[in-house]
């Protein structure tokens, strides 16, 4: 391969928040959402949420974090766009919003312009190709996604807001609230307080416009960023202002299965080759609801104009062409999972946080050592020997209780008791491969370097043989414990794909769909696919160990084919679309 490889959630220093309970309680975890992408001389610039700056790439592959103390640090939903040949910069606030503009971002000649005239939640400014500028903002359970056009010299806005989305969760099932479109009461007094203000409605947020040839894509957030079903859909107009019609392939972006889930509340950029990618925001969600990831999918618009991601296995590795490439056949590197639900041993254990909890294909499970020591270590039994590509080591914040820092060293954020630590933190790792579990081949080490990498993906310069990877630690953040919530071993298993597979099933409702196949022998797991017809199955959810799905997810009055693709170490086999 290339080297131009990654894998979600991207290999970021994502920076840690010290989050204050109302009711008490301390959670201090690592947290990036809502990303934009935007491409400036040449260079790609990313803003989320919480990063006390941004970061920058030459590829797409490797980022480097830019601290800034002249933007917001602690601001929700950065948006950044080129506007008149420089960046322009706001994001959520409370009272009225702020502009800030920049011609050298890596210089932090970040200039505040000008206050805005009105209160926005989750904002997105675009300039047309007449160079008028508008402003898109929203994020309620009870209100609509606006738009207004902005004067590009004062910022302020020109004419009434129009009102442009709200939530339609009797038509839309991907709109609808719970992990798997399955709601759940909320427990204790802050809970059901939330319960009684909110009830099931979604939160709609997020807007995001592009403009392909005539058309204007408006594409927003929902249902909730703490659920795996978040999602980004959309609505196509003819104006920046509409009228817009609800694009019923809604929702374009949606990743509710595998290690990492959701894919909601992002940006849709094209690259410097052309190539359109979709970027957006991806859940773990057990240290606080906000502790979330960045996801980087390949997508663009097919011939009748319909807004795609393709998100077939995508926390799997994913190729990063240095060129024009198809982004449905020239994505995958044809690298497959070879460490679900492989034995795992370790150096030590918490109670509660075994081993086994690293190779179970979950980011929200995790193994914790017995000490906060170096030297801890956690190895994984592949069961037979493998060509092995790649590693991914994910680890998890259990517990961190870092000394309080002094005031002035921290950026607080304008709501609730939350805060940002200024500088990385270690996650240091010896990373080892063998056939037998006696010799082992060192193929990354990063102790004593104080690299931060939470989510390493480790691509071999050469494929190896083996059958045993272990992991061992070095410094890890604040002192903590070594915890791992996803060992993940990459190439091909001996062997052969497992046979094709055909679902069955019944539409429950006009929303929901409920499929079941035969299980087949040698299946790790299946990849559903299914979309509006059978050459537009653009959406997808990926199980394990399982022969039935519930899916929520479809809109009203649409016809959907369903096909199940069987899958293991060896490869993929796809299935035949069949209507359901």
């Amino acid at each position: 391969m290339t080297g131009r490889i990654v894998c979600n959630p991207l290999d970021l220093d994502y920076r840690y928040q010290d989050v204050r309970g109302l009711f008490g309680g301390r959670s201090v975890h690592r947290e990036a959402a809502d990303p934009t992408v935007v491409v400036y001389r040449g260079r790609y610039y990313m803003f989320a949420s919480m990063t006390r700056g941004f970061w920058h790439s030459e590829d797409l592959v490797t980022w480097t974090h830019q601290p800034s103390e002249r933007i917001p640090a602690v601001d929700y939903a950065p948006d950044v766009r080129e506007v008149d040949g420089a960046l322009l910069f706001t994001a959520s606030r409370r009272s009225r919003g702020r502009f800030f503009r920049s011609v050298d971002p890596l210089g932090d000649d970040f200039e505040e312009v000008a206050p805005s005239d009105i209160a926005f939640w989750d904002p997105d400014t675009f300039q047309d190709d007449d160079g008028r500028l508008y402003l898109y903002w929203g994020c309620s359970h009870n209100q609509p996604i606006q738009g207004v056009e902005l004067d590009r010299e004062t910022l302020q806005s020109i004419g009434e807001p129009i009102a442009l989305i709200s939530a339609d969760t009797a038509t839309r099932g991907w709109e609808r609230t719970g992990d798997d479109y399955v709601p759940v009461a909320r427990t204790g007094l802050m809970g059901k307080a939330m319960d009684a203000y909110l009830g099931d409605a979604p939160f709609i947020e997020g807007a995001y416009v592009n403009r392909v040839g005539d058309r204007y894509y408006l594409q927003y957030a929902g249902p909730g960023t703490q659920f795996n079903t978040y999602a980004d859909g959309c609505y196509v107009g003819t104006g920046p202002l509409g009228p817009f019609e609800y694009d019923q392939n809604s929702p374009f972006s949606s990743k509710p299965g595998g290690f990492i889930t959701g894919a909601g509340h992002g940006s849709t950029f094209q690259d410097r080759h052309g190539n359109w990618w979709h970027v957006a925001t991806m859940r773990i969600s057990v240290n606080a609801d906000f502790e979330r990831r960045i996801g980087l999918f390949p997508a663009g618009f097919d011939e009748d104009g319909v807004l795609f991601c393709n998100q077939n296995f995508a926390d799997y590795p994913m190729q990063v062409h240095d060129r024009a490439f198809d982004p449905w056949t020239e994505a995958s590197p044809g690298w497959m999972l070879l460490s679900y639900r492989a034995t795992a041993a370790a150096s030590s254990a918490l109670p509660g946080h075994e081993p086994a909890l690293a190779t179970d294909e979950s980011v929200r499970t995790w193994w914790v050592a017995g000490s906060d020591q170096p030297g801890e270590w956690l190895s994984v039994d592949l069961g037979a020997e493998a060509t092995v590509h790649a590693l991914q080591v994910n680890l998890a914040d259990h517990h961190l209780a870092p000394r309080a820092p002094r005031r002035r060293d921290l950026h607080r954020a304008t709501i609730g008791k939350r805060a940002v630590y200024p500088d990385s933190q270690p996650t240091e790792v010896r990373v080892e491969v063998s056939t037998d579990a006696s010799e082992w081949v060192t193929v990354h080490d990063t102790i004593g370097t104080r690299a931060d990498a939470p989510h390493a993906f480790i691509e071999l310069e050469q494929s190896q043989r083996a059958r045993y990877v272990r992991v061992t630690s070095g410094a890890m953040p604040f002192g903590g414990r070594f915890a791992i919530s996803g060992l993940r071993v990459f190439g091909l298993a001996d062997g052969v794909a497992p046979r094709a597979v055909t679902p069955t099933g019944e539409r429950a409702d006009e929303l929901t769909v409920a499929l079941a196949w035969e299980p087949v022998p040698g299946a790790v797991g299946y990849n559903v696919r299914y979309g509006t017809s059978p050459e537009k199955l653009y959406h997808s959810w990926l199980v394990y160990d399982r022969s039935a799905l519930v899916v929520g997810s479809l809109n009203a009055g649409v016809p959907y084919w369903f096909a199940v693709d069987s899958f293991n170490g060896a490869g993929v086999t796809p299935g035949t679309a069949t209507r359901i």
